[in-house]
């Protein structure tokens, strides 16, 4: 067998029982990603006052935090090609879960920041083998909304740590470990991974097409006992030697034409999207605080904001596969300077709230805009690579985005950090207009797929 049509085969099921498990579990590995990467900005407040951390104490620890980001981000790539998709998302789940429960026994800043770079290594890890994962498994013509769907069931981790920070940190000098606590249940996920199947088109990817026909076989199977009879799917697009060798894909891979432009691109998109994202998320709490607000207030003002979070993956679902992603992004990361910086530019607590909910809002749903649309500019080939590559620089950038942060605060004052997350917001957004390749697939047809109509080479699904 010299190929095993997965693209095709996977484009042309309904959605169905199997795709529905793979959605709750994927939401519930995001839903802990989401409760644990705030962690350490919900409790710093109460540790300024606990150890008399400093402000760039706090800045050195989400900064190395970021670099831990970086190193996983590679290592999921590494992970998800050479054992596959599925057992690297449950290897990736565990790894942050585990560090965060060894972050509920800190004793100084040290410690902890120690440990939070190790947890936000998982983190990361778990998202660029999630995004992936949801990109295989689910039909080109819906995957967007399915992305967005996880999203909006994860990002509720969110809110809920920050509203559980609010209520418990301000109870004793340790009950802010339990913060930390909470976010370890992510281990719970193992319990779902033995319903995950992996991914066909990974084994094809490894040149193991008896093991993908046969894994396609169990779910087309599957899928017609619970929705009938399928369609046939496309024919299959030729595979040639040069295509198996890229199965390998090396670090020298994205230096070929075809994925050099798409990982700068994304590149560009995740740089932003971090520093603007964390900028705001990782300081808000601890700048409401150092400007007058109280530990518990400022806590609960971030914990309101929040709550647009799940709204806008949401939104994001609602538009993601009706308009071109690319435009939507350069939409959302427009609104989202504007917020900002408006946010930056009142004391009033209403309208901090306000604009804190419409930032979190339209950020949220960028990012599982963002989510969707990364995977979607690379072949399976550079897939796993290419996107991790691209988010760990994203991520490796705001190892210095802390340190501009907290140089500009002590510098030029409070308002100066938002206009600089908002002109890095719109930055992204100029980039993506001029630069973006359009990648909405044409709507399903059970004889034309995502595989067959992808707008050009460098935008090809597969």
């Amino acid at each position: 067998m010299m190929h095993s049509n997965a693209a095709n085969r996977l484009d042309r099921l309904p959605i169905s029982r199997m795709h529905k498990i793979t959605l709750i579990a994927v939401s519930f590995a995001y839903f802990f990603e989401f409760a644990d990467i705030n962690s350490f900005a919900t409790t710093v407040p109460k540790l300024v006052k606990l150890w008399g951390v400093t402000i760039n104490q706090i800045a050195y620890v989400t900064s190395l935090s970021f670099v831990g980001m970086f190193f996983g981000s590679l290592i999921a790539s590494w992970l998800a090609d050479r054992w596959g998709r599925k057992k690297a998302l449950t290897i990736t789940t565990v790894w942050f879960s585990v560090f965060s429960f060894a972050a509920v026994f800190s004793w100084d800043i040290v410690s902890l920041g120690a440990f939070r770079v190790l947890t936000s290594a998982g983190l990361a890890a778990m998202t660029v083998v999630a995004v992936i994962y949801v990109n295989e498994i689910f039909p080109a013509a819906v995957r967007g909304k399915y992305q967005a769907y996880a999203i909006v069931i994860g990002i509720c981790g969110t809110p809920a740590t920050n509203l559980l920070a609010s209520f418990v940190v301000p109870l004793s000098d340790w009950s802010w470990r339990l913060v930390y606590l909470w976010g370890a249940m992510g281990i719970i996920f193992i319990l779902f991974s033995r319903h995950l199947k992996e991914s066909p088109r990974w084994y094809e990817s490894k040149g193991q097409f008896d093991k993908a026909d046969a894994l396609l076989t169990q779910m087309e199977a599957q899928v017609s006992a619970e929705k009938g009879a399928l369609p046939e799917p496309a024919p299959a697009p030729a595979f040639t030697e040069a295509t198996k060798s890229r199965s390998k894909a090396p670090l020298k891979l994205l230096l070929q034409k075809k994925y050099l432009g798409p990982t700068i691109l994304l590149t560009v998109l995740w740089v932003t999207q971090t520093i603007g994202f964390f900028g705001y998320s990782s300081w808000a709490p601890t700048l409401l605080a150092q400007e007058g607000f109280s530990v518990s207030d400022s806590i609960f003002y971030v914990a309101l904001t929040t709550v647009g979070a799940p709204l806008g993956s949401y939104l994001a679902s609602l538009v993601t596969d009706r308009f071109e992603r690319k435009w939507c992004l350069v939409v959302f990361g427009t609104t989202i300077a504007v917020c900002g910086l408006f946010y930056g530019l009142t004391f009033n607590p209403v309208l901090i709230v306000v604009f804190g909910f419409l930032v979190n809002l339209f950020e949220r749903g960028y990012t599982a805009l963002a989510y969707a649309y990364s995977p979607e500019v690379f072949d399976t080939a550079g897939r796993s690579l290419g996107t991790g590559v691209s988010y760990g620089l994203g991520r490796l950038s705001n190892a210095a985005g802390p340190l501009i942060i907290a140089g500009l605060y002590t510098g030029s004052g409070y308002q100066s950090v938002f206009f600089f997350i908002a002109g890095t917001w719109m930055f992204g957004a100029i980039v993506l207009a001029i630069f973006g390749p359009k990648t909405r697939p044409k709507p399903f047809s059970p004889t034309l797929t995502q595989e067959s109509t992808a707008p050009s080479s460098s935008t090809k699904v597969s």
